[in-house]
């Protein structure tokens, strides 16, 4: 894995609990740093990843701009309790928390898959201090539309494609658990949602193994597939209503995880006015499988934030 040219925050925690984060601005690139333009960027993982998964972005985009990255809790090097409610609410709060206390000022927030809801739901409760959101293949339900009536959390799919339907039993779960971190099968699950599997290396199967190692990983995981909490979160539409900066859609349109044009299609309707589209020739994970695009694309829109 490169280096993320990032290097990890003073510790900093949320309701009692070690959160892994990450910075790095102009002034780190002692070469060729340029002075700082615009506002402070967020970048928040999808599921199962962490900080590392903007290994190839933090580099580029903290040239121009101050770019934080945190481990939501329950992900990566951040802790993993058991007497937390995970879901979307709990992701949300932490975001907002950690833009409140330790970057105070305006900030873009940036997710995919999962850390695209989340972006988007403490970006709607930021109010102005949220000067941009940008959705990566972004998790989520709009109310208008089957997939609440379909989903019973943001993890259904996943749910679906590991054995069908709710898995309550303690010892089969822990058999998944332990099946899905295995090396092997971490590499086939991201052949399959990267159309172009290069970087598909040893470091970023490391990067989501290593976390699953962590006591109390395999609570997220049994939290998380039961469906217990509030894991789906508030509908998509109710969020995009609320939010009062721009959106920047990034969409990989070959993404298997989920129904690319279908969702694209139901993004542009309930996203605000003043939102810019870029459909990238990408899987699930676009920011990691075609980097120099999405960079691209970000920078040119926050030249304008």
């Amino acid at each position: 894995m490169s280096a993320l040219a990032a290097a990890p925050n003073d510790s900093w925690s949320y309701l009692g609990h070690a959160v892994h984060c990450v910075s790095s601005s102009p002034s780190d690139h002692p070469v060729d740093g340029k002075d700082e333009k615009g506002p402070a960027i967020l970048l928040v993982h999808g599921f199962g990843a962490s900080t590392d998964h903007w290994r190839f972005n933090i580099p580029v985009i903290s040239r121009t701009h101050e770019v934080h990255a945190v481990d939501l809790l329950g992900f990566g090097r951040s802790a993993k309790p058991s007497e937390l409610d995970y879901g979307g609410q709990l992701w949300r709060e932490q975001l907002v928390a950690y833009i409140n206390e330790r970057i105070r000022r305006p900030t873009v927030l940036v997710g995919n898959s999962l850390g695209g809801y989340a972006a988007l739901a403490a970006g709607a409760d930021l109010g102005k201090d949220a000067a941009g959101v940008v959705l990566l293949n972004a998790a989520g339900y709009f109310s208008d539309t089957a997939q609440k009536r379909a989903s019973k959390s943001l993890f259904s799919k996943l749910r679906q494609r590991i054995g069908g339907g709710p898995l309550r039993d303690p010892f089969h779960q822990r058999l998944i658990f332990e099946y899905l971190r295995h090396p092997f099968i971490i590499r086939r699950t991201l052949n399959q949602v990267y159309i172009d599997s290069t970087n598909v290396d040893d470091a970023l199967v490391e990067a989501i193994r290593r976390p699953s190692l962590d006591q109390g990983a395999f609570g997220v995981f049994r939290s998380v597939f039961n469906g217990s909490g509030r894991l789906q979160g508030q509908p998509l539409d109710e969020l995009f209503a609320a939010l009062k900066a721009p959106v920047l859609l990034l969409w990989g349109n070959r993404d298997p995880w989920m129904n690319a044009a279908g969702k694209r299609a139901s993004f542009l309707r309930h996203a605000p006015s003043a939102t810019t589209e870029v459909v990238l020739d990408a899987g699930h994970c676009p920011h990691d499988e075609v980097p120099d695009q999405v960079n691209s694309a970000l920078l040119n829109w926050l030249k304008y934030r």
